[in-house]
């Protein structure tokens, strides 16, 4: 009878499980890790969807076209702006749905396939009590002494260090090259992504990294560490947004719908400064957190269209290459 009685409760859970619809979002590594912004995420929609949200990880753009229309996704999370127009031209997404003029971007919004969910300004982060004056320009950066040492990333595998070649590009233009043969000696090491140049920024073997401007509200909120201090240029900063983007073939669209409007609630949004150390897309300044109020972030916005940055890519990363291989 016991048995009888235990085995019934097995087949009850197996079908309530079998019945919990399954929403399955693509996202990359650090988004669903446990100290990003994901199991929070999941946890807070899953009150009230009734579902089970599952984040499965990795290059989330090489997945979705290696996969194509055969994809196990219904939404995806985490693409960026410097690569929307290779993801568009899978005609693999369908209409997000949501009302941008929600946004509070410091740019207008008006993309109807991809949805904005965060955003940050490229810079160089430093360390007070190492770099005394530090470079207030970008022109400075540039004609500084080689005893100011960087490290940045490989544009070729990182979207910040594609950022950096799209934002010499943007402050140099026909000069760029140029500005990075000045730049060469200054750097320190180039590292596949951007957690190993972090690291050895922290561990003191780099003046200056390539990071964000928010970078330093973790040391602040996390650390009460006040010496981590984003460099402000004058010329302007790089803009980058953080995307979500339903798969048009999913197979359950309402979820991947509500999963989207989720995105543009306060409860998602408060979730992103101090979950993924960035500025969320839909919450006013007067609603972030008081760390990330009290940063300096640049007056200038430098952004590229899709268009554009997909057409600067390869001209950039050669312009980089060329200079730092001499």
């Amino acid at each position: 009878m016991k048995y009888f009685t235990f085995a019934a409760g097995l087949f009850t859970a197996s079908m309530t499980l079998a019945q919990t619809p399954i929403l399955t979002i693509y996202a990359p590594d650090y988004f669903a890790s446990e100290w990003g912004p994901g199991p929070a995420i999941e946890a807070a929609f899953e009150e009230s969807c009734s579902c089970d949200l599952q984040f499965k990880t990795g290059d989330v753009l090489s997945r979705i076209i290696l996969e194509g229309e055969r994809t196990e996704a219904d939404a995806v999370i985490g693409l960026n702006t410097d690569i929307t127009k290779k993801a568009r031209e899978t005609g693999l997404f369908a209409s997000h749905g949501q009302d941008n003029a929600q946004l509070t971007l410091p740019i207008e919004w008006s993309d109807e396939i991809f949805l904005p969910f965060n955003y940050g300004h490229t810079a160089f982060i430093y360390n007070t009590e190492k770099v005394a004056n530090p470079p207030a320009s970008f022109e400075a950066l540039v004609n500084s002494g080689t005893d100011l040492s960087l490290v940045i990333q490989d544009p070729r595998s990182s979207i910040s260090g594609l950022a950096l070649v799209l934002w010499v590009k943007a402050v140099y233009g026909e000069q760029a090259e140029a500005v990075w043969q000045k730049l060469a000696p200054k750097i320190l090491t180039v590292t596949k992504g951007w957690s190993e140049s972090y690291g050895l920024f922290s561990d003191g073997e780099a003046d200056m990294v390539l990071s964000y401007t928010t970078s330093p509200a973790y040391h602040i909120v996390a650390e009460n560490d006040l010496t981590k201090k984003a460099a402000i240029f004058p010329e302007g900063h790089y803009f980058m947004v953080e995307l979500a983007a339903k798969i048009a073939s999913t197979d359950v669209p309402d979820l991947a719908d509500a999963f989207l409007a989720f995105i543009m609630t306060d409860q998602f949004q408060n979730i992103i400064p101090e979950g993924n150390w960035s500025l969320p897309a839909a919450l006013p300044k007067s609603q972030w957190p008081q760390a990330f109020q009290d940063l300096p972030l640049p007056e200038k916005v430098l952004f590229y269209s899709e268009e554009e940055a997909a057409n600067l890519r390869k001209e950039t990363i050669e312009e980089w290459r060329r200079a730092l291989s001499k």
